[in-house]
């Protein structure tokens, strides 16, 4: 008998077919992810419709559906509203932290995770401590600072507020805690040292936490509000948030316009979640499942 003959009269493993109550129980998760889903979608849709109405449609009633559907608000936010210095000062903002944070919670996150020092738990747990603490609550000896350093108005000084997060270096420490130490100890072997090691070995490996902390400071920066508006007193520096901002008055709103500009705000941070998206969900994972 022929190999060929005795692949033929080999067993065949079928995957047993699902049982009623398995396919029920499918089902049933499935619809409810798809209602989840839409339930959170709606909100989107609703400002995509009323960027497409005009203001007396807008404030009108809750429909989905506009009557008349024009690109008037799009227009004007592009051409009346200075969208695009706005635009630019978030972005700059928004790539200059991202930078910082994924260099500095990186080289931090590696000594936290490697490197042997006195008090290495207790300065940690320190750093963790300040994710408790509301911005509102350092608003005040912040801002004292700040106008001390004459940094009040200009970027440097939300750049030195937001240099490093707490989170950035929280998830790039416990990244790195999930790398086997045979590459290190195979990079001190070639004789590399601490910093050679971190740079050529290390950084290579945490991609999927950079992923992460790329897109989680991108987006926290580009969507803040608090610090913006409290240190940014010059117009000309004013990020996005701040311009949609200008949209809603004391006595009344322009809607489609505030929907137009928030649509066109939401395009960077979901063309970078989407480029990004299958190293951030691993970075995310992987972070979390070292203690």
């Amino acid at each position: 008998m022929t190999a060929l003959d005795q692949a033929e009269l080999a067993p065949v493993h079928t995957v047993p077919p699902r049982t009623v109550a398995e396919r029920i129980r499918v089902l049933v998760v499935y619809t409810l992810l798809v209602g989840v889903a839409l339930l959170f979608f709606v909100p989107f849709f609703w400002s995509v419709s009323t960027s497409l109405k005009s203001l007396p449609e807008s404030v009108a009633g809750f429909d989905l559906i506009p009557d008349d559907p024009s690109l008037r608000a799009y227009r004007e936010v592009l051409t009346q509203f200075n969208f695009a210095r706005f635009a630019a000062n978030s972005a700059f903002l928004a790539v200059t932290l991202t930078v910082t944070n994924v260099l500095l919670a990186s080289i931090g996150g590696y000594a936290f995770a490697r490197l042997r020092f006195p008090g290495r738990e207790a300065l940690f747990m320190l750093v963790l401590a300040t994710l408790m603490i509301p911005d509102q609550l350092r608003l005040v000896p912040v801002f004292q600072m700040l106008a001390n350093w004459g940094l009040i108005g200009t970027y440097q000084g939300y750049i030195l507020v937001k240099l490093v997060l707490a989170e950035s270096l929280f998830l790039m420490r416990q990244y790195f805690l999930t790398i086997p130490r045979d590459f290190e100890e195979a990079a001190k072997l070639d004789g590399a040292g601490y910093f050679k090691t971190y740079w050529r070995v290390m950084l290579p490996l945490a991609s999927p936490a950079i992923a992460a902390v790329t897109i989680l400071t991108f987006q926290g920066i580009w969507n803040e509000l608090f610090w913006p508006l409290i240190i940014l007193q010059d117009e000309s520096k004013y990020t996005l948030t701040i311009g949609i901002s200008q949209f809603v008055g004391i006595y009344n709103t322009q809607w489609p316009e505030l929907m137009a500009a928030s649509v066109i705000a939401i395009l960077p941070v979901a063309i970078i979640f989407l480029v990004f998206q299958r190293y951030f969900v691993s970075g995310i994972v992987a972070a979390g499942v070292k203690g």
